[in-house]
């Protein structure tokens, strides 16, 4: 029988080491976690020596490099990873444009970065490169050429398409929109962009359908929701908002772009309560609390909802904040007029501006302010959109007088649109529509002098359904 000796049963407990690229590889990243840099370094390289052929161990190296300021070296190792061992690890780019800018080398970092984003549609440091490029948008005093960056498909022309909504221009916006949705599908926001404006311009079933193919794809796109629950209420369908309305009243957002969104929805649909509740938090934001306009839509819940002290005390820091724009003082005189009479407040407008019937009593002997208005508020045009194609003919016959006083090429498209309808409207309508349209096109479609009823519809105001836009 054989017997173990003593040095033999030592033996047995050894555990062999051995020395691959991963065992230094581990002990590199010991070494990171207690900040030595220099131990790092040394293991990442015995790494590489291991296994020259891994970018990964490369790419590795190069990073200890650039958290020792070694920058320049940092980016030899990385141009020589994409040169010599995997010019698809795009990623390398992106390094090299931190190191870039890091040395000030900004046209240097701006190409690199430029690189990475045309050659990865789907990086991993996409959110990462928005914040370099605003950094060296603002060294460099210039946008980015960003026209051929894949990664960015579609969103230089869908920032235009958003100005042109902000602007009011919604044909433009839409023929833009239709565009970016038809050659990126799944970009999200462009779909609930064109939703608005197809409903801004009142087609409300091109505006679901859009709304749909959001949903298909993200069940629980809140703007989408939101914008659907708008959509159902217009189109009277109460049993698929109210399944809709218990949704979104027990989702409480985070992030202050959907807390907006959210309060705004809540007012729209009535839930006046819930939206105060939602612009309270907003206001307690250091970032956005200093917003005139916040002050309004938190003034607008709080008396809607009958808490008129709050109303009375936001609509005077509105005031404080904007002493220039009459909004706050025609809101605070109109309540506090409404609680000395002892009777209730009339509903209150979410939006920052003038109820429709008193801009148009300033307009009347300004043409020129009702031009700028026009051009300038996406809001009104939406509601002459609106009332064009869906108001009754009294409605119709006062827009068409109003759009007399102005010069624009889109409201021209409008009344010729509503010159083709089928069945043709009434005369007195036509006639006006027709005078409006020569007006604004310079031509002689029809000449025919306007008649004082027609003017003193001009001068009167509007219904206030066209302020629901």
């Amino acid at each position: 029988m054989i017997e173990r000796t003593s040095d033999e049963t030592e033996l047995s407990n050894v555990i062999p080491v051995t020395l691959d690229a991963n065992f230094f590889f581990e002990r590199a990243v010991r070494s990171l976690d207690r900040f030595q840099y220099d131990k790092a370094l040394k293991n990442f390289r015995k790494a590489v020596e291991y296994e020259p052929e891994n970018p990964v161990n490369h790419c590795n190296m190069a990073g200890i490099l650039s958290e020792m300021g070694n920058y320049k070296a940092s980016n030899d190792i990385l141009t020589h990873v994409l040169e010599k061992i995997d010019p698809a690890m795009t990623e390398c780019h992106f390094y090299m444009a931190n190191n870039y800018a890091n040395m000030e080398s900004f046209e240097e970092a701006e190409r690199s970065l430029m690189t990475y984003l045309e050659q990865d549609a789907a990086g991993e440091y996409l959110a990462e490169s928005e914040e370099l490029m605003e950094l060296l948008q603002y060294e460099l005093d210039r946008p980015a050429p960003l026209i051929k960056i894949r990664s960015r498909e579609g969103v230089v022309e869908h920032d235009r398409a958003r100005a042109l909504l902000e602007e009011g221009k919604f044909p433009q916006a839409v023929d833009l929109l239709e565009e970016i949705v038809k050659a990126t599908p799944d970009f999200l926001a462009a779909h609930n962009n064109l939703a608005l404006a197809y409903f801004y311009m009142g087609r409300f079933a091109r505006a679901k359908e859009c709304l749909g193919a959001v949903l298909e794809q993200d069940a629980g796109n809140l703007h989408a929701l939101c914008n659907m629950a708008i959509f159902l209420q217009y189109a009277g369908d109460r049993d698929q908002l109210d399944t809709l309305l218990v949704r979104l009243e027990a989702t409480v957002p985070f992030h202050k772009e959907h807390v907006f969104k959210m309060a705004t929805t809540m007012g729209i649909l009535g839930r006046h309560k819930t939206a105060y509740s939602h612009f309270r938090r907003l206001l307690r934001d250091e970032e956005v609390g200093a917003d005139a306009s916040l002050f309004h839509y938190c003034a607008a819940a709080a008396s809607n909802s009958g808490l008129h002290s709050d109303a009375l005390r936001c609509w005077r820091q509105a005031a404080k904040l904007d002493p220039a724009s009459p909004v706050p003082a025609f809101f605070l005189a109109q309540l506090q007029q409404a609680l000395a009479e002892g009777r209730p407040m009339s509903p209150v407008s979410y939006n920052y501006q003038l109820p429709f019937q008193e801009q148009l009593k300033q307009w009347k002997n300004n043409a020129s302010s009702f031009t700028a208005e026009v051009r300038s508020n996406p809001l009104l045009r939406a509601s002459f959109f609106w009332a064009l194609r869906y108001g009754d003919s009294g409605t119709r016959m006062q827009v068409t007088e109003a759009l007399r006083w102005i010069e624009d090429e889109e409201m021209s498209e409008v009344l010729g649109e509503l010159l083709q309808q089928e069945p043709l409207q009434e005369e007195k309508l036509q006639e006006a529509a027709l005078i409006s349209l020569q007006r604004l096109i310079g031509s002689s479609l029809k000449e025919n002098p306007i008649s004082a009823e027609e003017q003193e519809l001009a001068q009167g105001d509007l219904p206030s359904s066209t302020e629901k836009v």
